[in-house]
């Protein structure tokens, strides 16, 4: 099957493009690390206006997936996949300004409108207690305290694509680093050559590539029929190719790739984090095996 965007999807995907490619998300991003949540909320109120926060009730997964591609690819802060992708499933409703969900743990619940966590199969309010460190200074964990009991749909299916989402922000933060590692490597010279000319960093590069092309199509075969075996092995394949885009884009530039001060740790570190979240390789391997043997 030859799956293509349509000509709305591709319009959507190249406003999205336009709009954060013109808003310094690195800045945003550092800034949100930082405790200054400003920047942020204006990037986000952005982005709803884009009908970002709309696309779970009011879209296709297909969408959704362009959108959180574009969300990795600039490395946006926030509880995107909490409040964009979970939260208007299992709520049937978009979320008023910003939500988050415990999974395990609250995403940014500290600037949250809205906290949910799921107790024995049943969506409950949440008050945010501790806070808690991640591999991504971006990304502020908080234990919840369970509330009321809310009214929710199928949890899920909310679930299903808060993992879809996550691997289409993996699929796109990969991309964003093989791009700058290739950028780099035709500037950085080595022995009077560009090292880019090295064959062995041809190969590395040319593996990450064809990991992310062998993902995408998991990503959008998912979003087309998402199913708890198709949306975690699109989860499985992005999070390898993301890790390896992240491991090979610091090889490649080499003890600057190490510094928190370089771009590229933005992507480097939310890579890192978004490998567990929403379920660990591990666990999804265990339920792609548990659909296949009929456990």
């Amino acid at each position: 099957m030859r799956f293509e965007l349509t000509t709305d999807q591709r319009d959507f995907a190249a406003s999205l493009e336009s709009l954060l490619a013109a808003a310094d998300t690195v800045s945003v991003a550092r800034a949100w690390a930082d405790g200054d949540h400003a920047p942020g909320r204006r990037l986000w109120e952005r982005l709803a206006e884009q009908g970002v926060t709309m696309l779970a009730t009011d879209a296709t997964p297909v969408e959704v997936c362009i959108a959180f591609e574009a969300l990795g690819r600039h490395a946006v802060p926030g509880p995107w996949v909490e409040s964009a992708a979970y939260l208007p499933m299992a709520l049937g409703r978009e979320v008023e300004g910003i939500g988050t969900v415990a999974a395990p743990r609250a995403l940014d619940a500290d600037v949250a409108d809205e906290v949910y966590v799921v107790v024995d199969g049943a969506l409950h309010a949440a008050t945010p207690g501790a806070a808690h460190v991640s591999v991504h200074r971006g990304r502020h964990l908080f234990d919840v305290t369970p509330g009321e009991a809310v009214d929710h749909g199928d949890l899920a299916a909310a679930d299903d694509l808060a993992i879809l989402a996550t691997a289409a922000q993996l699929l796109g933060a990969g991309e964003r680093v093989l791009a700058d590692a290739v950028t780099y490597v035709k500037q950085r010279k080595q022995f009077g050559r560009e090292i880019g000319s090295y064959q062995a960093i041809k190969h590395a590069l040319a593996d990450v590539r064809i990991a992310l092309d062998f993902a995408r199509p998991l990503v959008f075969g998912a979003a087309l029929a998402p199913t708890p075996r198709s949306v975690s092995a699109a989860k499985v394949a992005c999070a390898d190719a993301a890790y390896l885009a992240s491991r090979t884009g610091l090889q490649v530039h080499g003890a600057i790739g190490y510094t928190q001060e370089f771009d590229l740790s933005v992507w480097i570190t939310k890579i890192r984090a978004l490998v567990t979240a929403w379920g660990t390789p591990a666990e999804h391997r265990a339920r792609i095996l548990d659909s296949l043997v009929g456990a």
